[in-house]
């Protein structure tokens, strides 16, 4: 069969260590009014807010939990108020996310319930959304570069996206020194959320020789520096290549599918106030290893365990590792960085239901390598549960 793939991203990326410090000349070259959304403690990034503000005026929006219909109707509303002609968001995956949706619905007509999957029409979007800068401060989700932001329906319970490929960020601005100070417990859950995004889209079926060579190289520096940071939080070395890894996961998973780690952890996240890089963390060994499996009893498909053998080679370092070894060198990398099972965040066997209920009709599942079954994905729940 002939290759053919298609690839989008962002429209500049920018990455150095101080590059933040370009963001003002980068805004005035917009608007005169800048929406900024921010993480719950906008005085982190007090100077850099105020050059901004040198240039043009501004209205920042703190957002201090994960985004959720409500909160984002709310900030979409505060902007369009303001007559924003540029958003900005600076902070982790969530405030990145209300950004993507915000300058989306700054230019479309109707609600948010339109546009969402799932639970709402999953209408796409009409017009270009206004311009919009994303600026990462953690090292994890990679949704500087995705084309999609997860919005949680607490009505439903579940974490649902909004979704088009215009809504990637017109800027991805990576300053891995604006990762220095996470402590080890975030570096851990957002670095864990980055080594799953790298591992899923190399594994899935939907991968393209495009999106397997940011894997390879994002795999190799997670891999080699992810423990590093945790144990050494000021090493630049180790921040940059988390910082990589990061973006590197966000580019593959926007233009490969991801699999049954997320396609659990949507339904999860969304009934449980639990971070979603500890649940990728706690699926992720599991699910590796359900995968694989499946896949010594497929006749069908013989190549797609050599991919897991290559994926074990390089997170180990050992080019021959058998497959089974990155779930090995995983669990490992759990416990050092003393990942809690989830039972601790009050999951118990009588939510599986629901939670599988909800994880098939996710389109994550979808680009898992293989069909995994009610009792495989009960297997893997009482994994990542219980052990």
């Amino acid at each position: 069969m002939a290759l053919s793939f298609h690839f989008a991203t962002a429209g500049e990326i920018v990455f150095s260590a101080g590059c933040v410090q370009k963001l003002p000349e980068m805004a005035a070259q917009y608007a005169k009014r800048v929406f900024l959304i921010t993480g719950g403690n906008p005085g982190r990034y007090r100077q850099l807010i105020d050059a901004v503000n040198m240039r043009s005026e501004m209205l920042v929006y703190p957002v201090s939990t994960e985004p959720t219909i409500e909160m984002v109707t709310d900030a979409a509303g505060q902007a369009r108020a303001f007559s924003a002609g540029l958003v900005i968001g600076i902070g982790g995956g969530s405030v990145l996310d209300a950004g993507k949706a915000v300058s989306a619905l700054l230019t479309n007509d109707g609600d948010l319930m339109q546009y969402l999957e799932v639970v709402g029409l999953s209408q796409p979007i009409r017009k270009k959304p206004c311009p919009y800068i994303a600026v990462p401060t953690t090292a994890g989700t990679g949704a500087e570069v995705t084309k999609n932001a997860v919005i949680t329906s607490v009505g439903h319970r579940v974490k649902v996206s909004m979704r088009h490929q215009w809504m990637i960020p017109d800027h991805a601005v990576i300053d891995p020194e604006l990762t220095f100070s996470m402590p080890p417990e975030l570096t851990a859950s957002t670095g864990l959320d980055a080594l799953t995004q790298l591992i899923e889209p190399f594994v899935t079926s939907y991968h393209n020789p495009l999106t397997d060579a940011l894997c390879r190289e994002g795999l190799i520096r997670a891999s080699r520096s992810l423990k590093t940071a945790y144990d050494h939080g000021a090493d630049p070395g180790a921040r940059e290549d988390m910082a990589v890894a990061s973006l590197f996961g966000g580019l593959a998973l926007a233009n490969a599918k991801l699999g049954a780690v997320h396609g659990i952890a949507g339904p999860l996240g969304g009934r449980f106030s639990v971070s979603h890089g500890i649940v990728c963390a706690r699926l992720l060994a599991p699910v590796l290893r359900s995968n694989i499996q499946v896949l010594r009893g497929d006749e069908k498909h013989p190549g797609r365990l050599e991919r897991f053998r290559e994926l074990a080679g390089i997170v180990t370092g050992v080019p021959d590792a058998d497959a089974e070894e990155s779930v090995i060198w995983i669990e490992s990398l759990c416990r050092h960085m003393k990942i809690p099972p989830l039972s601790s965040q009050g999951i118990r066997r009588n939510d599986f239901p629901f939670i599988i209920d909800q994880s098939l009709k996710s389109s994550s599942m979808a680009g898992n390598p293989v069909k995994l079954s009610r009792k495989d994905l009960t297997e893997i729940l009482e994994n990542a549960v219980f052990s």
